[in-house]
């Protein structure tokens, strides 16, 4: 069993930046393949970004090249450091665990789930 439990959301203009953070309970985390979503209002949970258990990274194309996922297997903690925000990237964030060593586009392929936290960009 793993609890995972986001943190680091906020209200922030365009252009600026943040720093989402999830903690993840359990002594296996390093066997995880980690995944950020979001989900807007009124739309679907989509995709944005995954790191396997070694570092290898994936990103949306919508946040490529402005958003950053890491992990540290220290303290079983996965980052997503999002720079260049725009308002369109308003939404609830999710952490998300999958039990492989790849992670995955779907998110019906991750096995454990935070609460998520609000991302909230102004104009």
């Amino acid at each position: 069993q793993v609890q995972l439990v986001e943190s680091g959301g906020g209200l922030v203009q365009a252009g600026g930046s943040l720093r989402l953070s999830c903690a993840a309970s359990g002594r296996t985390f390093s066997n995880y393949a980690m995944g950020w979503f979001r989900q807007a209002p009124g739309k679907e949970r989509e995709f944005v970004a995954a790191i396997t258990w070694t570092g290898d990274s994936t990103y949306a194309d919508s946040v490529k090249g402005r958003f950053t996922i890491s992990r540290d297997n220290a303290k079983n903690t996965v980052y997503l450091q999002m720079n260049s925000l725009k308002p369109e990237d308003t939404a609830v964030y999710y952490c998300a665990a999958r039990r492989a060593y790849l992670p995955d586009y779907d998110q019906a392929r991750y096995d454990y789930w935070g609460q998520g936290t609000q991302v909230t960009v102004s104009s």
